[in-house]
C-alpha cells in the first residue's frame, strides 16, 4: 500500500513540473491552442524514413541516393506531372532538383526564352513542393525554408486555385524573382527545401567508412543533414578507435586505406601525415618487392611504378605493425579468447612455413625483416617511434575529432525508432539460438543488457583522460569491437588477415558467421529479439547491414517472412561483382515499407549532363492496411504525452490550484 508521504512527494512534483509548464503557456487561452495544433499534429501522415547501410566511403553514390531520397521526388513529380509532361521533361525536372547549379549551367546555354522557362520552371517546382509539404504542419515548413526565401515561398506553397482575387498577386511574384535576376537563386532554394522536404528522417545503419575515397565529404553532409542517427558499424567504430588513440585501430585504418589505394583519407582529408611511415617502409623493405600488398582498384596508367611500390611497401609494414599490436592486445585480454590469432610465433622463420591447428603451411611471402623470432610481438624502435607520431597526428586532427564526436554523439551500437529495431551485425548467439554471454570489464552480458553496456562503456569511453588506465582500456574494447569473435558489429568467429597475406589456402582464409546468421531466418527467432528490445513482434522489424545480400547466389535481403531486412546490398564498387547490384536501400512512409535496390552510379557528371537517375527497382514489402499517422508513431506517443500535460494544465487553472498569467 502506497504511504500518504509517497503521494504527497509526488503531488509535490507533478505540481512543480505543471508550474514549468505555466511558464510557456501561461493562459487557458494558449494552452488550449497549442493541444488544438497537438491534436492536429496527430491527424498528419507519418513522415519518410530513410535507411542506408554499408556505404563504404561511396560518397557519389550516397549524395546522390540522398538527393533522390531512393526514387521519392521522381514519384512525387510523377504524381503531380504523370498526365500533362512527358516523361523527357519529368526527368528534367528530377535533376534540376538534384543538381540545381550545375543544371541551371547547363539548361542556360540552350534556352532561347529564358524568362519563359523561369515562368514554367517556377510553377512546376512550387507544384512539386506543395506536393513534399502536404506532410508537415506549416509551422514545421517554415522553420525549413532558405534564408532570404522565407516568405515568398510559403505565401506561394499556401495559394489556392480557387483565390482568383490573389491570382494577380502570385503571378506578380513570380514575374518580379524573374525580372530582379533572382530566379537561379530561387530555384536552387526550392530544390534544396524540395530534398529536405522529402525525408523526415535518415537512418544510416553503419559503415560509413573504409574502401571508397569520400568518408569525410559523407560525415560532412551528415553533419548538415536535419535528422539522422547512425548505428555504427565494424569499420566506424575501428575509426573511432584510432581518434581515440587505440594503435591496434591506427594500424588497421591505415593497412585498410593503402589496401583499397585511399591513403588521400588520411592525409589529404584529415591532415594526417603517413611520412614517417613511408620513410621507415622504404629503408625497412628497400629490398622486398612487396607484390602480396599490391593495392586494389590502382589504376597504373595514373601512377607511376615508385608510387605503386612505396604504397605496396607501407601496406606491408604496418600490416606486420597490426599483427604486432593486435598480439599485445590479445595477452591483455584473455577474457576475449583469442588467442587462435597469435600466429606471429608459429611461424619457422628459417623454413618460411607456420603451423596452424597442427598443420604445416608455406608461406606465399617469407621476408619478415622487422620481426624478432624470440619476441615476435615487440615493435622495433622504429615502429614504435612511427606509431607514436601516428597516435599523436590521429588524435589531434581537427576535423577527424569533429566527426568522430558527431558519430559518438548521433550514434549508437542499435536503435528503436517507431518499432524498428536498427543495428549493424549481429546479436551474438549460440546455435540453438540463445543469446550468447559476451565478457565486458568482467560483466558478464547478452541480449539487450550487452548491448546497452557497450554503448555506455564507448560513449563515456570517448571522454576519459588520456593517458589513464581506463582509457587504455576503452582503446582495446573499440579494438575488439572492430573484429572480436563475440563483437556484435563484427559477427564472425575470427578475422583472417594473416591468412589471407600470407597462406594460399581458400579454406583458411573463411570466417565463419556467427549463429546469429542463421537463426533470423527463423520467425519464432526474430520474434524472440524484438521482445528481448521490448518492441511489438507483431509490428516491428529488424533492419540489419554489415553482411552484403548475393544476388547471383539467390540471397534474398528480406529474412524470417518480412520480420528482418538486410540492406547491404553493396553500394561500394568492391562488392558489385559480388553482390549483383550496388545497394539496396528502405523507405517507411504512410503507406508501408518499400525496398530499393540500385543499380551501379556512373558519375555526378553523367547524372547531370545526360539525365541519368541511378537505375533502381522497388518492391512493397508491406503495405499499411490503414495509413500511419504520426498517433501511430513514436512522435504520436510523445505528442500524446504532452497533451495529458497540457490537459492538467487546463484543469489546474479552472480549480486553481495554479493561476492564470496577467
Amino acid at each position: 500500500m502506497k504511504s500518504d508521504k509517497t503521494d504527497n512527494n509526488r503531488e509535490k512534483r507533478d505540481y512543480r513540473y505543471l508550474k514549468l509548464l505555466h511558464m510557456r503557456y501561461g493562459t487557458i487561452r494558449k494552452a488550449s491552442e497549442e493541444i488544438i495544433n497537438l491534436n492536429a499534429i496527430l491527424n498528419l501522415p507519418k513522415g519518410t524514413e530513410h535507411f542506408l547501410s554499408d556505404i563504404h566511403g561511396e560518397y557519389e553514390s550516397f549524395i546522390h541516393i540522398l538527393k533522390n531520397a531512393s526514387g521519392v521526388i521522381k514519384s512525387k513529380i510523377d504524381m503531380v506531372f504523370e498526365h500533362t509532361l512527358p516523361e523527357s521533361e519529368r526527368k528534367s525536372l528530377a535533376t534540376l532538383i538534384y543538381y540545381p547549379e550545375e543544371k541551371l549551367e547547363i539548361i542556360k546555354e540552350d534556352i532561347e526564352d529564358l524568362d519563359e522557362w523561369y515562368t514554367l520552371t517556377l510553377h512546376r517546382l512550387i507544384e512539386v513542393c506543395k506536393v513534399s509539404a502536404s506532410k508537415y504542419t506549416r509551422s514545421v515548413v517554415r522553420k525549413a525554408l532558405p534564408e532570404g526565401f522565407g516568405y515568398i515561398i510559403d505565401e506561394l506553397l499556401h495559394s489556392q486555385d480557387y483565390e482568383m482575387d490573389k491570382n494577380e498577386y502570385y503571378k506578380q511574384i513570380v514575374e518580379t524573382i524573374i525580372k530582379i535576376g533572382r530566379a537561379d537563386a530561387f530555384i536552387i532554394a526550392m530544390s534544396n527545401l524540395i530534398q529536405r522536404l522529402a525525408i523526415a528522417r535518415l537512418h544510416i545503419i553503419g559503415d560509413i567508412y573504409d574502401r571508397g575515397p569520400g568518408a569525410p565529404i559523407i560525415m560532412d553532409t551528415l553533419m548538415n543533414h536535419h535528422s539522422v542517427d547512425i548505428q555504427w558499424g565494424n569499420h566506424d567504430i575501428e575509426w573511432m578507435g584510432a581518434s581515440f588513440g587505440s594503435m591496434a585501430c591506427i594500424a588497421n585504418v591505415i593497412r585498410l586505406s593503402s589496401k583499397f589505394d585511399n591513403m588521400n583519407t588520411i592525409e589529404g582529408e584529415y591532415g594526417i601525415s603517413v611520412r614517417p611511415l613511408a620513410i621507415f617502409a622504404m629503408e625497412a623493405y628497400a629490398e622486398d618487392d612487396c607484390e602480396q600488398f599490391i593495392p586494389r582498384h590502382i589504376d597504373v596508367t595514373e601512377y607511376s611504378k615508385h608510387d605503386e611500390k612505396l604504397i605496396s611497401k607501407i601496406h606491408k609494414a604496418i600490416t606486420i605493425i597490426q599483427f604486432k599490436l593486435e598480439g599485445q592486445v590479445i595477452k591483455r585480454h584473455p577474457e576475449y579468447k583469442m588467442e587462435g590469432r597469435l600466429l606471429l610465433d608459429k611461424i619457422d622463420y628459417d623454413k618460411g612455413t607456420i603451423i596452424i591447428d597442427g598443420k604445416e603451411y608455406e608461406l606465399v611471402d617469407k621476408n619478415f625483416p622487422t620481426i624478432d623470432p624470440e619476441n615476435p610481438y615487440e615493435l622495433t624502435d622504429d615502429e614504435l617511434e612511427v606509431m607514436e607520431r601516428l597516435r599523436t597526428a590521429f588524435m589531434t586532427s581537427e576535423r577527424l575529432k569533429k566527426h568522430m564526436y558527431f558519430m559518438c554523439e548521433r550514434g549508437s551500437i542499435y536503435n528503436s525508432y517507431n518499432s524498428n529495431l536498427m543495428f549493424h551485425g549481429c546479436i551474438p548467439m549460440t546455435p540453438s539460438g540463445n543469446f550468447a554471454t559476451v565478457d565486458i570489464f568482467g560483466k558478464k552480458l547478452r541480449g539487450k543488457k550487452l548491448f546497452d553496456e557497450i554503448d555506455r562503456k564507448v560513449r563515456q569511453g570517448m571522454k576519459v583522460k588520456n593517458g589513464t588506465s581506463e582509457h587504455s582500456d576503452v582503446e582495446d574494447l573499440l579494438w575488439y569491437l572492430w573484429c572480436g569473435p563475440k563483437s556484435p558489429l563484427f559477427g564472425k568467429d575470427k578475422i583472417t588477415t594473416f591468412e589471407q597475406y600470407f597462406i594460399d589456402e581458400p579454406k583458411l582464409h573463411i570466417e565463419k558467421k556467427n549463429p546469429y546468421y542463421a537463426n533470423v531466418e527463423k520467425r519464432d527467432i526474430c520474434i524472440k529479439i524484438l521482445k528481448e528490445f521490448g518492441l511489438s513482434p507483431a509490428m516491428s522489424h529488424i533492419i540489419n547491414g554489415h553482411v552484403p545480400v548475393e544476388i547471383k547466389k539467390g540471397q534474398s535481403p528480406i529474412k524470417a517472412g518480412g520480420k528482418l531486412f538486410v540492406i547491404d546490398g553493396g553500394l561500394s564498387k568492391g562488392y558489385h561483382p559480388k553482390t549483383g547490384i550496388a545497394g539496396y536501400t528502405l523507405l517507411y512512409n504512410s503507406h508501408g515499407l518499400i525496398l530499393t535496390s540500385h543499380e551501379p552510379f556512373e558519375s555526378k557528371q553523367k547524372a547531370i549532363m545526360e539525365e541519368l537517375d541511378i537505375h533502381s527497382k522497388t518492391v512493397v514489402l508491406e503495405k499499411a492496411g490503414k495509413r500511419k499517422m504520426v498517433a501511430d508513431i513514436d512522435e504520436g506517443e510523445v505528442i500524446k504525452e504532452q497533451i495529458k500535460d497540457l490537459e492538467d494544465l487546463l484543469e489546474a487553472y479552472r480549480d486553481g490550484t495554479i493561476k492564470q498569467a496577467q
